[in-house]
């Protein structure tokens, strides 16, 4: 399995690189520190979406939460990043521990929360996926920190407990009964 992850890492690394994917991978990592990016569009989708703002509020803390989250297994299992020779890393990182992949743990956790909200926020794991790529392209990371980030954030997606629209609750039946609607007439 190690030889297979520097293998590909080795690949990422020098393979498909121009000035301008490297400026957008760059960009995209440095978004993804603490969740910053995630925490600013569900910051976004809470203040226009009045009726699901608590759910959206939600997915935009899940992002710093989900870093945190990561950051306890990290020092757990200490596996140092990648460093191949001759190919130095295209990008910075907060720490030196490299498993899992915390951009990639983070952009899936909420992309996948954000699906629940919305099935049209499906859109989200365009860049998570983009942001989850990036980080091996860089150097930054081996390619099963981010497979296992991947799968931890989207199970920590799934997981999260989401609060329900607010809905404006019926008006009472006619009667004063807490009905939505009248009892049908029996038949003569």
């Amino acid at each position: 399995m190690r030889d297979l992850d520097l293998k590909l890492l080795r690949a990422m690394r020098t393979r498909g690189h121009t000035p301008a994917l490297d400026r957008t991978a760059r960009f995209l990592g440095k978004a993804g520190n603490n969740g910053l990016g995630w925490l600013l569009a569900g910051g976004a989708l809470a203040a226009a979406d009045a009726r699901r703002r608590p759910a959206w509020a939600t997915c935009a803390a899940l992002g710093p939460v989900a870093i945190g989250l990561n950051y306890g297994i990290k020092l757990i299992v200490r596996r140092p990043r990648p460093v191949l020779k001759g190919l130095p890393p295209l990008g910075g990182a907060p720490s030196s521990l490299s498993f899992p992949s915390a951009h990639a743990t983070s952009s899936f956790a909420v992309a996948t929360a954000m699906t629940r909200v919305d099935r049209r926020a499906a859109v989200a794991f365009i860049p998570a996926a983009a942001l989850a790529a990036g980080r091996p392209y860089l150097g930054m990371h081996y390619p099963s920190d981010v497979a296992v980030g991947v799968v931890l954030g989207t199970a920590l997606g799934l997981v999260v407990p989401l609060p329900r629209d607010q809905e404006e609750p019926l008006p009472p039946a006619r009667d004063g009964s807490l009905r939505s609607a009248p009892p049908a007439a029996s038949p003569a």
